[in-house]
């Protein structure tokens, strides 16, 4: 009987929840299997897999054949290449010591890996937060800003209005002021140009006065 190992899916609708199962080939892939070695969640970021090592690295070792998805999950996790250093061990091509050490370096490597990708997703988390309350921030002063804008126009006006009526207030007094002081500067002016038509018939007599005798002393002679 050949088996394979393969995801059985659970979980709701649009919200899949696998199971990583043990079943004959020819079974359903919802149906019976043999054994279950673990579950598979994609729906975090990363991917959350909880897997029985050592029963995944036992049917692998027995002849157990993965599907795509399972092959990827078991790589992921390390079975694949631990079942790989171990037939290179059963063949003489390492010891089981350098086998071990391989192994745990690769594990150290992974795990930064794991633990580099979870702080990036949660520094993006954490930036799409800090951008959301920006923009709401922005959204609310805006909103501020037009409330304030709506109330201030009527009181604006109001001090233009008062400011025009100061203006034309002002510039009628400065005419008034103006008026009389142009009046008396033409009643200034129109006494001495009246004085000076007076003195001038004053110097008429005299010329006569003067050249009357002459003209007797002429006769007489």
């Amino acid at each position: 009987m050949a088996t394979k190992i393969r995801l059985q899916r659970h979980g709701k609708k649009r919200y899949p929840f696998y199971h990583i199962v043990i079943a004959d080939e020819r079974a359903k892939r919802d149906g019976r299997y043999i054994e279950k070695i673990g579950t598979y969640n994609p729906n975090t970021n990363p991917a959350t897999i909880d897997i029985s090592f050592e029963r995944a690295l036992h049917w692998v070792g027995i002849g157990a054949q993965p599907t795509d998805t399972a092959r990827a999950i078991l790589s992921y996790k390390g079975v694949m290449l631990k079942n790989h250093l171990d037939r290179g061990v059963a063949k003489g091509a390492l010891t089981e010591a350098d086998a071990e050490k391989k192994f745990e370096a690769w594990l150290k490597d992974k795990a930064a890996k794991i633990e580099g990708k979870a702080d990036n997703v949660a520094k993006a988390k954490a930036d799409e937060k800090a951008k959301a309350i920006a923009a709401e921030k922005e959204v609310n002063a805006a909103r501020e800003a037009e409330i304030a804008a709506k109330a201030a126009p009527p009181v604006e006006e109001v001090a233009e209005e008062e400011t025009a009526e100061a203006a034309t207030e002002e510039t009628a007094e400065a005419a008034t002021e103006e008026a009389p002081a142009a009046e008396a500067e033409t009643v200034e002016e129109a006494p001495a140009e009246e004085a000076k038509e007076e003195e001038a018939p004053a110097e008429e007599p005299k010329a006569e006065a003067e050249e009357a005798p002459a003209e007797e002393a002429k006769e007489e002679e």
